[in-house]
């Protein structure tokens, strides 16, 4: 083949190629790379937030998507393992937003299909970011996963890990904002 003709096929397919944005997470509540604010920290262990998750909305979702995850994970807490805040799987894939306070214990507001996985602090909902006294920074996570399946199938008192486990199973896109929030 010339290299005219090559270069000729790159330049017809480019169009196509460049026109698929790549996924994108905003929030009215969160800025990527500011602190949270108080809304979004945790109401106990004495921290004294008013423990509300954030709003959400996604865009460029990758094509194929049949559902979505959003989780809140804290890679820098003293635990060996990180800290997760908040973990929603089989969000339907025709949704691209959550609304404040989503993640409320019930998940009332979550949804039709959609569920909460049990967070580090113990329970199905939302749990703020409550970094200890006196530790530098830490950066939590907020992610938006794009999923090749419908629907994740998880044992009713399933960890965070093991729904982490299967979202990254089937994983074709995702976006994530990190705020960076200081000690108490």
């Amino acid at each position: 083949m010339k290299i005219k003709q090559v270069v000729a096929a790159v330049l017809l397919a480019a169009p196509a190629f460049m026109s698929h944005a790549a996924m994108t997470l905003t929030s009215q509540d969160i800025t990527n790379d500011y602190t949270l604010q108080n809304q979004q920290l945790f109401n106990q262990w004495g921290c004294t937030g008013s423990n509300v998750s954030p709003q959400l909305s996604w865009k460029g979702v990758p094509e194929g998507t049949k559902s979505f995850a959003v989780t809140m994970y804290d890679p820098d807490a003293p635990t060996g393992s990180g800290w997760w805040h908040w973990s929603v799987v089989n969000i339907p894939a025709n949704v691209h937003s959550l609304a404040a306070g989503a993640g409320a214990v019930g998940g009332k507001d979550l949804p039709k299909g959609a569920s909460m996985v049990t967070n580090d602090f113990g329970f199905k909902g939302f749990g703020g970011a409550c970094p200890p006294p006196n530790s530098k920074p830490h950066n939590y996570e907020i992610t938006v996963y794009a999923l090749n399946t419908a629907s994740i199938k998880l044992p009713e008192n399933a960890s965070p890990a093991l729904a982490g486990y299967n979202i990254l199973s089937h994983v074709i896109g995702k976006a994530q904002l990190i705020a960076p929030t200081n000690a108490r």
